[in-house]
């Protein structure tokens, strides 16, 4: 079954769950932020069937999160390695990683993500990019954009 695309949608969630919404794409993302770099070590290491992976892979080709390098000639075989698009993710995937920690994980975290400087487990912590201060969703005011098409983007408040 294909699933709705998101294309025409005026959302930048939308947006990106058009690039990376299906469920093997952020894994695989996941992995090449660990530094897995090879079609056979994502399939070992996913479990994923090799016409999925293949999918999944030229799709993050294609939208520009990876690219393909040849590492040997006789076959061709590639190295999918992630550009600065697909390294940007890492702020989505920690995220996820750290929403999985507190709700999904009843024996504590599979994985902790240590601040090589400091040498402290790292957590996602939402800041105003201008004075500094930890967000949460309540200390926000949403307002459209320049890019906004339709003025309903936003719901209106009764």
């Amino acid at each position: 079954m294909r699933r709705t695309s998101f294309e025409d949608m005026n959302c930048s969630i939308a947006q990106c769950l058009e690039v990376v919404g299906e469920w093997w794409t952020l894994l695989i993302v996941r992995d090449a932020l660990f530094g897995v770099t090879r079609f056979d070590d994502f399939r070992s290491r996913l479990g994923i069937a090799r016409n999925v992976l293949t999918q999944r892979l030229e799709h993050l080709v294609a939208q520009g999160i990876l690219e393909k390098t040849p590492y040997q000639e006789n076959p061709v075989r590639y190295d999918y390695v992630l550009t600065d698009k697909g390294r940007s993710l890492w702020t989505i995937v920690a995220a996820m990683r750290q929403w999985g920690d507190e709700w999904a994980a009843p024996d504590g975290p599979p994985i902790e993500a240590v601040h090589k400087t400091c040498d402290h487990v790292m957590t996602v912590q939402p800041v105003c990019s201008e004075c500094g201060d930890h967000l949460t969703a309540k200390d926000l005011r949403l307002q459209l954009g320049p890019g906004a098409h339709d003025p309903d983007l936003l719901p209106s408040r009764t």
